[in-house]
């Protein structure tokens, strides 16, 4: 994302639009979350429930290429709590009639943004790095430490700050915090942001920020936790001394399973085709996060 110059300077930075950040520190009861128990688990070690919930976000990740959503952005600058700019665009994601994953945009309201000006880089955060995932093929990657145990709404999860271990030209890694449920072994809400961040104060230009943001997922199909609702609120500060305050909000909705002549591998068993395709959270999981 570009930062708009006023007459007597010119900024130009590109803002992570998945990693978003809260208006102040972003504290646990605004999240959800229950006191941080730091002990030890019971009953299993921290290495197996790492591996566990590794190898179920694999299936996760596999499992959402063939689900069909709905994605709702909007990105807002703000003036005090007035939104004096705003880009919003409704897109589904589909299959064609050849099975390949495509994005029909239903909704796209010309963009009012004049401080910022959105970049490509903004929208493949919001395809690739805003729903994070942390698979088996990619917990190698990072240092993950075990924090402790924490009541998440109506779940009980297991806590892990999880950070890259190297930083290599040209790829983007999550570094925060991850909830892990502790029957279903699946993460249920991310909250950090995307790394590496580029401050140059001798070429703004080349300014590569990423604020925090906080994901929350639901359980679909009685099986699945898929992401639903991303939000952050944050004034963003540059080299330049200017800031910018900004609202994120990102809905996942309508999932559904496609139809096609495919197959969903779970737990070494096919899903079968008329397994509820509701797209709706199971009952006695964690409620909606608090909506914007």
């Amino acid at each position: 994302m570009k930062f708009q110059p006023g007459p007597s300077h010119f900024l130009t930075f590109s803002l992570l639009l998945l990693t978003l950040c809260l208006a102040r520190p972003a504290l646990a009861s605004d999240r959800g979350e229950g006191p941080l128990d730091p002990s030890q688990p019971t009953g299993i070690t921290v290495d197996a429930i790492i591996q566990q919930f590794a190898a179920k976000e694999k299936q996760f990740k596999i499992a959402r290429e063939q689900y069909t959503y709905t994605q709702d952005v909007k990105v807002q600058t703000m003036d005090g709590d007035t939104v004096d700019g705003e880009y919003h665009q409704v897109a589904d994601v589909l299959f064609d009639d050849k099975g390949h994953r495509i994005e029909q945009v239903t909704f796209a309201p010309q963009s009012n943004l004049e401080r910022v000006t959105m970049t490509q880089s903004d929208f493949d955060d919001i395809r690739n790095r805003l729903p994070f995932v942390l698979t088996s093929d990619d917990i190698g990657k990072y240092q993950i430490l075990y924090v402790g145990k924490q009541r998440e709404d109506e779940l009980g999860t297991y806590v892990f700050d999880i950070a890259p271990k190297e930083i290599e030209k040209g790829e983007r890694y999550f570094q925060g915090r991850i909830w892990v449920d502790d029957h279903d072994y699946q993460i249920v809400k991310t909250y950090g942001e995307t790394v590496p961040q580029v401050h140059n104060f001798k070429h703004p230009e080349k300014e590569n920020l990423s604020p925090k943001y906080t994901t929350w997922r639901e359980q679909i199909d009685g099986r699945y936790w898929f992401p639903t609702y991303t939000y952050a609120e944050d004034t963003l500060h540059f080299s330049g001394n200017d800031d910018v305050k900004m609202r994120y909000i990102v809905r996942y909705k309508n999932y559904k399973q496609y139809g096609a002549k495919s197959k969903i591998i779970y737990q070494g068993q096919e899903i079968p085709k008329d397994q509820p395709q509701s797209g709706t959270q199971q009952p006695n999981k964690t409620p909606p996060p608090p909506k914007q």
